[in-house]
């Protein structure tokens, strides 16, 4: 397991943009999302995702997870609730990074007071699943047969978690 002096989290910045765009061309497959993730520039990228929106864990200078978090909806009567995703390199998985950057966003969102953190995650990506579940998460809802990948259809699995305050 990896310890405070070996990976520290902290805000994105921009900087990191980068190797954040790198990051989510490794992890954003047809395995782990409905579609590959393909960033068609920087700008566009730090338009989608501006400094400050994720929190990223490092070892020296080397970005090696990200999880990120914006608000739900636009709308003022949802704004207690944050959407995230979260990603690790593959070169750095099976270290805890996932779970340090799980609790990490769990501290941040309580001290920004947003009470509940929300997700979406392929049927199909059963060790994703298991880890928002061991994290706390809860499935709040099924969308049945939602897409159609490599000719099966899978189904898109909402989770959320209530934040202590």
């Amino acid at each position: 397991m990896l310890t405070q002096d070996t990976c520290h989290i902290r805000l994105s910045e921009m900087k990191d943009a980068d190797q954040l765009m790198e990051l989510d061309a490794l992890v954003w497959t047809d395995q782990t999302s409905p579609a590959p993730m393909q960033w068609r520039s920087r700008q566009q990228y730090l338009q989608h995702c501006p400094p400050g929106s994720q929190l990223v864990a490092t070892m020296g200078d080397r970005v090696c997870g990200l999880v990120g978090f914006r608000p739900a909806t636009g709308m003022h009567s949802n704004s207690h609730v944050y959407e995230i995703h979260i990603a690790v390199h593959p070169e750095y998985r099976r270290n805890g990074i996932a779970t340090s950057l799980m609790d990490a966003m769990k501290r941040h969102a309580s001290e920004q007071g947003i009470r509940k953190l929300r997700l979406r995650v392929l049927s199909s990506n059963a060790g994703a699943v298991a880890f928002y579940e061991r994290c706390g998460f809860k499935m709040e809802g099924r969308l049945v047969a939602e897409f159609y990948i490599h000719g099966q259809y899978v189904d898109d699995i909402l989770m959320g978690f209530f934040v202590e305050g």
